[in-house]
């Protein structure tokens, strides 16, 4: 994935909302403290899909390897 920069922020996941949060949880059950962009574009527009775009999830960008490494780790649980 491309890294988005958005300041001192960065992307770190871009996906459905119920994704997101749960990336959040795991980011936050992990002391990285993170936040969801287009949280209410997802709630619009998931019946619909959202183009491509979906939901993301912003890290500060010192913290965006540990994120990245703390996503990859617990993807497959979101499959389950």
């Amino acid at each position: 994935m491309a890294t988005k920069d958005y300041g001192s922020l960065v992307e770190v996941f871009r996906g459905d909302l119920w994704e997101a949060e749960l990336i959040k949880g795991f980011l936050a059950a992990n002391g990285v403290q993170a936040m969801i962009k287009d949280e209410t574009l997802g709630l619009v527009t998931a019946p619909y899909g959202a183009g491509g775009r979906g939901v993301v999830v912003l890290v500060n960008h010192e913290e965006q390897v540990f994120a990245e490494k703390i996503i990859k780790e617990n993807r497959p649980r979101l499959k389950e």
